[in-house]
């Protein structure tokens, strides 16, 4: 125990003394949690529309009002002119264009249907596909309104008009920050915890020092335990100034228990400091180490399901999240900061990251004996 305790000071002394691993413990995961959660946004806004206008009558400028009057399209030019239009598409300065057909409301009038044509530059899938409905949706409900306008009410209204309300659940505001917030803290606790874990004992190699730590009475456990628990506990520092900087920043204030948080968070930092500890025991240079672990870390956000929801995943990859411990923590914070989830429901998360925990550093005292 006591040789425990005197390795645990040597690694806290050593962290503390270098400027580079405090600066990338406190101000890096700062910076970023104040950064990301403003550029990283699954709403599209501001599509750039162009309204070719044929028609030009109070239906076809009721339509254009309607649609410029969201937050959603910017006009980027009304004109009656196809081909100009067609040319802000192709030099990127248009994402739509509207077409209104020159008897657009002599249609409606007469024969009580119109035709609108709809072109949609498709370079970015994801804003063609939203921005594509945003329109559709605002075209439908100016047809109803305009249906509506056309019903007489003598007694009754003939026309069956069903209304919907709705109530948004855990996130009442749809304030899309409460969504990114916890899961951006997730990578920034992993990639720090994960990073200065793997860069540990291939520093000790790099300098000499671990063939003499090798002969002294340390066991290997005892080793590998000095080396994990510094970073586990700057790793709970980490949390602890994300979840301070989302409540003073983002008015984020978690809806469950913060020690649901802790609890789980000190079982997610076992596991990933063991998967760094174990990318330690492969690597012989800190470089070859950080390749190592900045290639895992890459796979395991990009299929964590922060940017991408695992249910829109192929199945392939679906299978892949269920040894995905960054994938059980995202889902961990957002289930306990907006749904106020406590221990009992994400018991089965718990369960699957202490496993984690276990078969990771067990190997990583294993390996580390093996070739030692």
């Amino acid at each position: 125990m006591r040789s425990l305790l005197i390795l645990l000071e040597k690694e806290f002394r050593q962290v503390f003394r270098n400027s580079a691993i405090l600066r990338m413990i406190f101000m890096m995961p700062a910076v970023q949690l104040l950064v990301m959660p403003l550029a990283a946004d699954y709403e599209v806004k501001n599509v750039k529309i162009v309204v070719v206008d044929y028609d030009h009558s109070p239906y076809s400028r009721k339509l254009v009002n309607k649609i410029t009057s969201t937050a959603y399209f910017t006009l980027v030019d009304y004109t009656d002119s196809y081909n100009k239009a067609l040319t802000l598409v192709e030099k990127d300065q248009a994402d739509l264009v509207l077409q209104i057909p020159s008897a657009f409301e002599k249609q409606i009038v007469r024969e009580d249907k119109s035709t609108l044509f709809l072109a949609i530059n498709a370079i970015n899938g994801t804003k063609a596909n939203l921005g594509s409905a945003y329109l559709r949706s605002i075209i439908a409900d100016f047809n109803q309104e305009i249906r509506l306008d056309w019903v007489q009410f003598p007694r009754m209204n003939p026309q069956p008009v069903i209304a919907i309300s709705s109530i948004n659940w855990f996130n009442p505001l749809m304030n899309y920050r409460f969504f990114m917030v916890p899961g951006i803290l997730v990578i920034l606790v992993t990639l720090v915890g994960a990073f200065l874990s793997a860069l540990n004992i291939v520093k000790e190699k790099e300098v000499g020092t671990i063939e003499q730590i090798n002969v002294t009475p340390i066991r290997k456990y005892q080793f590998i335990l000095g080396k994990l628990i510094p970073f586990w506990v700057l790793g709970l520092v980490i949390l602890s100034i994300g979840l301070l900087l989302s409540r003073l920043v983002y008015g984020i204030l978690p809806a469950g228990s913060f020690l649901t948080i802790y609890i789980y968070a000190a079982i997610y930092l076992l596991a990933v400091l063991g998967l760094g500890l174990l990318v330690s025991t492969f690597a012989n240079t800190q470089q070859q180490a950080m390749l190592l672990s900045f290639f895992m870390m890459i796979v395991f956000i990009l299929l964590g399901g922060l940017y991408t929801s695992i249910d829109s995943m192929p199945e392939w990859a679906q299978w892949f999240t269920k040894i995905n411990p960054v994938a059980y923590f995202i889902e961990v914070m957002r289930m306990v900061v907006l749904k106020g989830s406590t221990l009992h429901d994400i018991r089965f998360h718990i369960l699957a990251t202490f496993g984690f925990a276990v078969i990771l550093n067990g190997l990583a005292v294993w390996n580390y004996r093996k070739r030692s």
